[in-house]
This record gives C-alpha cells, structure tokens and sequence, in this order.
C-alpha cells in the first residue's frame, strides 16, 4: 500500500489501478481517477481507454482533484456516483465533516458554522480535513455547489442565473467560473448536452414552480428496495407519510422552508450497472436542494456497499440464507434526527395501537400544514402528505395537553423535547456517535435501546447492536442462533451489526410464532406484546 502523492491519506493505489482497468463500478465513489495526460478525472469504471499506470493519480475526493487542476469526465460523469460508504463507516472528524457539507452546511453558516457544529477551531478542521481529503472545507464545499448546480441546470427549466444563487454560489460570476473549471464548459452548454441526451418523457426537465425536481440517486447493486419500502411503510404517520406498493412519500422541514419527497426504492431499481432510485422533490426554496438529497439518500442508506455488506455476512452459516433472500439488505436512516428522537420514545412501552394513536394525535395537534404544495405525481390530494411533524418547541410547551398515560413518561418527552429545541441536545449527521449516545443515555427517559436505536439510524451507523432488543432475539433463536451468546456471536459480524439485525428483525416478522410483528411499531422492532424492548433506565423519567 503506498501513499497518494497529494494527499496525507493511505490509498492502495495497486488495488485502485487494477479497479480502473477492470472498469469496477463497486469503487465508484470510493476514490477519483485523475489522468495527467488529459487533465480529467474520472470515476474507476469509466468507459474510455484505460490510461498508463504512470499517467494516473488517486483522489479521495473530487475536490482534491480539483484543487490540482482537473476537470470532470464529460463521458462518466464521476460526480453523478453514489458517495462513499466511508462516510458512514467511519465516525472521524473527516467523515462527520463530508455529512455536514454534503447537506449544506457550508452554504448557510460558513466555516464557522461547520467547525462548530464538530467542537473544532476553524484552522484546526482545515488542517485535518486537507490532509485526511486533499482539500480544505472550503473546496470541498466547492464540490458539492458544483454538483448540486449540474442537478438543476440539467434537471429542471431554472433561469442559469437564479441557478447559480440557489446552488449557494455568491454571484454569477464565481459560479460561470467553478462549472467551466469543473466540467470543461459553460453552464449554458451544460444544459445544451443534457437537453440533447434526454430520450424519455420522464427525464424531461421539471419546470420551476415552487421548486419541483425529477432526480436519479444513483446506488450500488444490490438493492433490497422492497424490504426497505416496507419497513418505512410499517411506520408511516398519517399526513407526514404514505406509501404504496412501490412509492414512498413524506414532508420535509428543510432550513429554507418546508418540502416533500417521493421515491420508488423498489428492488429492480438496481437491476443493472445505471441502478437508481427515481426521487421527486418539491421544495419551498431551492437552496435546500443539496441538503433534501443528502436526506434522502441518507433515508434509503444508498451510499452503502452492500456487496461488502452481503459478503461478510455471508460467513456466519445461519445468516447466510438471510442473506441469499435479501440480498443488498439497507439500514433506514432518517431525515430529522429530532423527530427521530421524540418518535423512539413515543413508541416506548405501549401496544402498536396505542403507539400510533399517540403519534398521530401529536401531528394532528401540533404538526404544521405544508404550505401551498399541491399533490405528487400518481397520488390524489388525500393520498398526499400534507403537515410536518411537529417540532422539538411544540412538543415541549404542549406535550402535557397533547399526550396521554402516565406523567414521568410525558415528563421525560417533554425534557427530551425541550432539550432538542434549545440546542442542548443535538442530533444532526456531523454527531461523534458515542459522544451522541452519552448525551442521550444522560437525559430521563433514555435508556440503551433508544441511545443506541437513533445512534444507528439518526448517524446511519453500520455497527451497531441493538442487544437489549427483544424481537432481535427472537429472531436470532428462529435462525438458530442463541440469544443468550448474541453479543458474542456479533462480533464476527463487524462492521456490520446493523445490517445483521436488519436481518434478524426480518427473521422475527416471518416467525410470528415467536416474537411479534417486529415491523409494527412506528418506531422501532415490537415484542410479543407490541411494546419496545426496554431495561431499568428505558421510560423511567
């Protein structure tokens, strides 16, 4: 394994070479082919002549491949490729830093904003980021308004102008320049050859209207869409969310203003080498554009490599049919940590029924109406999710009127939520996952199961153990596995205990006879009883 030469980051530049002459598109996303002699760079599985192995340098990132002078592949488009399932792996200062900008958070509070978001001085992120990535905050940003301004000038009838502004770009200007330095051509060229290749109706460009957007989030194959779109409709809340058969819907609460989302995350989604999820989004304000994308992508785990995923699970004997029959298994994450919070704890300690009966009574008291959006594409006005849920603040003025059931559990929800809205408590992607679990497990109310529960879907966490969960359990005794040697039996698992769970909750649905329906609960796997599992410190506020 050598060292790149322009970056402090470890790469096996032999393994990189033999992915780009193989053309392997499971390294797409993981690393950036930059070829000297042409001054492009390119994504591994990019289809032109594969250049000299002395004629190529590797990036971590498109930034750094930018910030030494090369443009983008007009052939590959290496931008338009699933990010990198490090992002989610590791829980460093580099990675929480990629899921904070890859949301925006550059645009709307600076580097300030982001260096303390992540507890660091801005020169100190700066220096950890260029040498962990090849790029200061700065560029790296600078990469992620680059795309998401090829996302509207090729997928939407925006003015070029208005383009630029929405795309967090601070004039016309800065933006010409940065999409002719990136892609080798003007903006107005850019739309020229997007026009030029669109051969379907669906992949005409949306005209602006609020903002509505018809995007293709690209994925790794597999793609167990199915399952994925079950679990969330198993937990959908009336007015926030609907689902069908192969349509997933809901309300956004975006920094600009409030939006919607749909996709079709079905399994053939992924049937060939151009695998994508078909999203529409509708936003109030389109500079959340960058930031709706990375939650949804984030929703659908669709950064993840699942063939890494499939092939370590693979080796446990009693996992291996589990995984035969779901290939490409995904890890919900979710698209407001706060939310998440507040729906794990309601789900605590009561029957399915009850649970939702809880939550909707929540969002039919305190959630907002979606302002001025009309009804998705193949859905009726009923059928559309039309409020948000509510927020941190109203829950915790109103969570005495709204709840019902015993005082010390409402009086935990209502600390949690007040704890939310005042920023004593943060949930966002940029959170060190143990630092996270320790402020939650300090509040009342909180116990393991909800720490660790939102510490693997809020941050999308691929090694977490949801141990004390006892519809886990029953779905490791139906596969053969003992419960009591659980943990122990995990730990060939890593790093991906999560996505071995997601196959033991699996398994305990299809075995009713022994736990209960473990995707019932709006917010987390059920026992027999419908209630989550719990222990000493979980509902005791």
């Amino acid at each position: 394994m050598t060292e790149t030469a322009t970056t402090g980051i470890w790469l096996d530049t032999d393994r990189c070479y033999a992915a780009v002459r193989s053309r392997d598109a499971r390294f797409d996303g993981r690393f950036i082919t930059g070829v000297r002699t042409t001054g492009i760079y390119c994504r591994p599985s990019c289809p032109a002549i594969t250049p000299k192995r002395g004629n190529v340098d590797f990036f971590p990132t498109a930034a750094a491949a930018q910030a030494r002078g090369f443009r983008a592949c007009r052939r590959c488009l290496p931008d338009a490729v699933p990010g990198s399932p490090d992002w989610n792996v590791r829980a460093d200062l580099a990675a929480r830093a990629m899921r904070l900008i890859a949301e925006g958070t550059v645009e709307r509070e600076g580097v300030p904003g982001l260096a303390r978001r992540l507890g660091y001085s801005e020169r100190q992120l700066g220096r950890v980021l260029t040498a962990e990535l090849g790029a200061g905050p700065l560029a790296l940003a600078r990469a992620h308004r680059a795309h998401a301004a090829r996302l509207l000038i090729e997928r939407s009838a925006m003015p070029l102008t208005d383009v630029a502004f929405a795309a967090g770009f601070a004039s016309v200007r800065q933006f010409n320049d940065t999409i002719r330095s990136v892609f080798g051509m003007p903006p107005s060229d850019l739309r020229t050859r997007a026009t030029s290749r669109r051969v379907d109706d669906q992949a005409q460009a949306e005209p602006v209207s609020g903002t509505r957007l018809t995007l293709r989030l690209p994925l790794r194959p597999p793609f167990d869409g199915d399952g994925l779109l079950a679990f969330l409709a198993a937990r959908a809340l009336t007015g926030v969310e609907t689902a069908t058969a192969t349509r997933y819907t809901r309300t956004l609460r975006l920094p600009h203003g409030p939006g919607r989302m749909s996709v079709t995350p079905t399994s053939a989604a992924a049937a060939d080498r151009t695998a994508h999820v078909r999203c529409e989004l509708w936003l109030t304000d389109v500079r959340d554009l960058a930031g709706a994308v990375a939650r949804v992508r984030r929703l659908l785990d669709l950064d993840a490599d699942p063939a890494a995923v499939d092939d370590a699970l693979r080796h446990d004997v009693a996992l291996a049919p589990l995984v035969t029959a779901r290939p490409g298994i995904r890890l919900p994450g979710a698209v407001d940590g706060p939310e998440l919070v507040l729906r794990t704890m309601l789900g605590q300690q009561v029957s399915v029924a009850a649970a939702r009966t809880t939550t909707n009574r929540l969002v039919g008291e305190l959630g907002d109406a979606l302002p001025g959006a009309g009804p998705t594409e193949d859905a009726t006005e009923t059928e559309t999710p039309m409020r948000l849920f509510p927020t941190a603040s109203a829950v915790a003025d109103h969570a005495t009127d709204v709840l019902r059931g015993a005082r010390s559990r409402i009086d935990g929800i209502r600390t949690v939520a007040a704890a939310l809205a005042s920023g004593d408590l943060a949930v966002h992607a940029g959170r060190d996952p143990d630092e996270l679990r320790d402020d939650l497990l300090a509040l009342p109310g909180i116990g393991p199961w909800t720490a660790d529960y939102v510490v693997m879907r809020a941050l999308g966490r691929p090694d977490v153990l949801v141990g004390g969960d006892l519809a886990l359990r029953h779905g490791a005794a139906a596969i053969g596995i003992d419960p009591q040697s659980l943990s122990d039996r995990a730990l060939s698992w890593r790093p991906w205990r999560s996505y071995a769970g997601m196959h033991l909750w699996a398994a305990a649905v299809q075995n009713p006879t022994t736990s209960g329906h473990a995707g019932a609960n709006p917010d987390g796997p059920t026992t027999r009883s419908g209630t989550p599992p719990v222990d000493a410190q979980e509902g005791t506020p």
